[in-house]
């Protein structure tokens, strides 16, 4: 049976002074590994201290060593991509890591890479921040606080504490999930470090299965870091601008909002119609024309991916309006319920504006989120089903 080729890239920008050492750690590991061809790709922006030149070199050394060679100084994330594209198309690998070429990154750890891969899982993460990883200890109180609490921020803001490391760099990728997610990678703004959180945040909505393998991660002691300010302006940029993406596409948040537009118009249509109309019949006017507008919301924007056709729109709109009078009818009841085994009779006064709060107004607010509940079950699961 023909083994699996796993490439290990590395991106280098006046790596010279590191790129020897770190080759031969790295070669040293994978000579040990039997399950899996392994090849390396240095990826080099055109370095101005020649680093793609000593590579060269090495290639006599180490027959598994490819080089690709930039132009110009294209960024982390470019340079990933490309040699990405590289080694599935033209290595034809089925697996590719990401590994930094100032050995921050601990090769002993591939092997474990692998097994993470083999059980199962379509993009295995580096962890500095799980039991049996670390960052280094003679790091300054400002580079640890700004590692760990914008870790800790990123996992707040994208609401996934199941990542520990958002923005590490010692990957291992299945093609599966390259296929999936570089076409959407190819922007400006992902040609430096926040490729790391887009690559991810884009393959978690995907929905492939992640996992990590804690390790040691090691600041270089030769060559100058490439991290800079931008970076963290970039990062908190991103990860707000997809977060409130990922909010504003939110089944949830779209039917809130959907019903929020409801109340209005039947607020302000209860007007025009009471000045036509005696009273009830106004009042069952405006909640028509308040059902009539969330019907049409809720199609076009709330159950877009589940749109009816045109046919459906007689029946469906019956359905919506026995849902909704459901609602109604769950309030009532749960207002009936509290009044008969509870009672009636006061909670608290609001200061400043003098507002008693009593039982029925409990009761109406646990209606109201009661109703709410039905409805959107009742939009989900029986109008908008699912097919």
């Amino acid at each position: 049976m023909k083994k699996q080729l796993a490439v290990i890239i590395i991106p280098t920008y006046n790596e010279r002074e590191n790129i020897a050492v770190t080759l031969e750690k790295v070669f040293a590991v994978l000579k040990n590994i039997k399950t899996w061809q392994m090849k390396v790709l240095v990826v080099d922006d055109t370095s101005p201290d020649k680093t793609f030149q000593l590579v060269e070199k090495l290639q006599k050394k180490y027959l598994s060593l490819y080089l690709l060679l930039n132009q110009r100084k294209a960024g982390l994330g470019s340079a990933y991509l490309r040699g990405m594209a590289y080694a599935f198309n033209q290595l034809k690998a089925d697996l590719v890591f990401e590994f930094d070429a100032d050995l921050s990154h601990d090769p002993t750890k591939i092997p474990q890479f692998l097994k993470k891969i083999e059980a199962g899982n379509e993009l295995v993460l580096g962890s500095r921040y799980m039991p049996g990883g670390s960052i280094p200890n003679n790091w300054g109180l400002h580079r640890k606080f700004l590692s760990v609490v914008g870790n800790l921020f990123i996992a707040t803001v994208m609401l996934n504490f199941s990542i520990r490391d958002w923005t590490g760099g010692y990957r291992a990728i299945s093609k599966k999930v390259y296929q999936a997610v570089h076409s959407e990678l190819t922007s400006a703004r992902f040609s430096g470090y926040t490729f790391q959180i887009g690559f991810l945040h884009k393959a978690i909505n995907k929905g492939f299965r992640v996992a990590e393998v804690p390790f040691h991660f090691k600041d270089r002691t030769l060559g100058k870091s490439k991290i800079g300010p931008e970076y963290i302006k970039n990062t908190l940029v991103y990860i707000m601008k997809v977060r409130l993406q990922d909010i504003l596409k939110n089944r949830i948040f779209k039917f809130a909002m959907v019903g929020g537009v409801g109340a209005f118009i039947q607020l302000t249509t209860l007007q025009l119609w009471r000045t036509l109309f005696p009273f009830q019949l106004a009042f069952f006017l405006a909640v028509e024309c308040a059902v009539l507008s969330n019907f049409i919301l809720s199609n076009i924007w709330t159950f877009s991916d589940r749109k009816l056709k045109p046919r459906q729109y007689p029946i469906k709109f019956l359905q919506f309006n026995l849902a909704s009078g459901g609602s109604i009818g769950i309030q009532q009841l749960i207002a009936l319920l509290g009044e008969t085994y509870l009672g009636l009779f006061d909670l608290f006064i609001v200061p400043l504006i003098n507002f008693t709060v009593d039982t029925g107004t409990m009761y109406a607010v646990v209606g109201i989120l009661v109703g709410m509940f039905w409805n959107f079950f009742a939009y989900s699961r029986i109008i908008w089903k699912k097919k």
